[in-house]
Formats: structure tokens, C-alpha cells, sequence
């Protein structure tokens, strides 16, 4: 089994990310945390865990045997610049000189043109300027784009196109279950991508992008 490094696993995609990877044959889930009193609720699931702070020096994260990470970290508007743009280079970056297999990115729809957002500008600037940073890396990767995320049952169905051109939303665990099917090598491969609600199996509509 490969190890996935989970970055921003103590969050609500986050961790529905990691029981997904639980369930998987395939992946062993290390969850990756910033605080001491975050690790209890991974211990108490019997998944690996790593303090590390994405601000910090990132090196010893990967001396863990990570195989594959997903980014999922999200300073939920109060730190953009710090986290979700230059938290995500650092670990980008640490990836690269550890040679992972590949980056799956817990992008936004939006990401590709911040400019023209009526609102989270400042976000979406930082999201833009992190997906290009992973584009250029040289790793291989996926960025995936979800709408307005909400905690509606799974529908494990989902719209999917380069350029949706409309909005919509989706449920988190439809994204987290994207995400994890994103970590194969044949799948979604140096792809960047939108996905919202809709009523192709996941695995189906990453095919467009395989």
C-alpha cells in the first residue's frame, strides 16, 4: 500500500478524505497536522499522523515514505497568503525533493480568472497562484475545482468539464471522493479541472481528463 499525505486533514473535506483512503486497498492515509490536540481524533481512528506546520520547514514530513499527497489545507479566509498560496508552494516544493509520485490539489472554481470574481478575490488569487506554482513544479499532478462545497449525502456522481462555464455546488465527500481517485498515475494526469453536482460516476467523468 502507498502512503497519501494528507495536508489539511483535521478539516471537513479532510477528513472525510481520510475514511475514504481507510477504506481503500490501495492507500495507507497519513493525516498531517498543525496542533497537538488535533492528533487525538486521528490516534482514536487508528490513522498515522504528522505535526508539521505548513508555515514551517516541511523536509521531515517526507521522511515518512509519503508516495502521494493531496493538499486540502485551508486557512478558511484568514491566512491566504500565508497558507492556502505560500503554505501550499512550501509543501509543493518539499514534495518535489522527495520525488512523490504525484500532487492532487484541493483547488476552487474561480481559480482560473480571480479577477473577474465578484467576491473572495483575495482567495482566489491565492488558490490561482498556488495551482501555477504546481503546474510549473515539474511533479505530477492534478487540480481539481469544485463549486460551492456543502455537506449533502454523497451522490458519487458528478459534472465534470475543463471549463464548466456555470456555477453549481457539490457535496465534500463527492470532492474528497475525486480527490482520491485523482492519486492514480493513469488518472486526471497533469489535468486541471471543474466539478460541481451532477450524474456521471466519478470515476467515468475523470476519464475526460485521463
Amino acid at each position: 500500500m502507498e502512503n497519501i499525505l494528507v495536508a489539511g486533514a483535521n478539516g471537513t473535506t479532510g477528513k472525510k478524505i481520510i475514511s475514504i483512503l481507510k477504506q481503500s486497498s490501495n492507500f495507507n492515509p497519513i493525516a498531517m497536522v498543525r496542533k497537538e490536540e488535533q492528533k487525538s481524533y486521528f490516534s482514536e481512528h487508528k490513522v498515522d499522523v504528522i505535526l508539521a506546520d505548513l508555515e514551517g520547514n516541511l523536509d521531515a514530513v517526507f521522511k515518512h515514505s509519503i508516495d502521494r499527497v493531496i493538499f486540502a489545507a485551508g486557512s478558511g479566509g484568514k491566512k491566504v497568503i500565508e497558507v492556502d498560496q505560500e503554505g501550499a508552494k512550501n509543501l509543493i516544493d518539499a514534495a518535489k525533493k522527495a520525488t512523490v509520485k504525484k500532487f492532487v490539489m484541493l483547488s476552487s472554481m474561480g481559480a482560473d480568472a480571480p479577477e473577474k470574481a465578484s467576491e473572495l478575490q483575495e482567495f482566489l488569487k491565492a488558490k490561482h497562484n498556488a495551482d501555477e506554482y504546481l503546474k510549473s513544479s515539474g511533479l505530477n499532478y492534478s487540480i481539481v475545482r469544485p463549486g460551492s462545497l456543502t455537506n449533502e449525502t454523497q451522490l458519487e456522481t458528478i459534472e465534470l468539464e475543463n471549463k464548466l462555464n456555470k456555477r453549481g455546488e457539490i457535496s465534500r465527500t463527492d470532492v474528497a471522493q475525486t480527490l482520491v481517485e485523482s492519486l492514480y498515475d493513469q488518472v486526471a494526469t497533469d489535468a486541471t479541472f471543474e466539478i460541481i453536482k451532477g450524474e456521471t460516476l466519478i470515476k467515468k467523468a475523470l476519464e475526460k481528463v485521463s
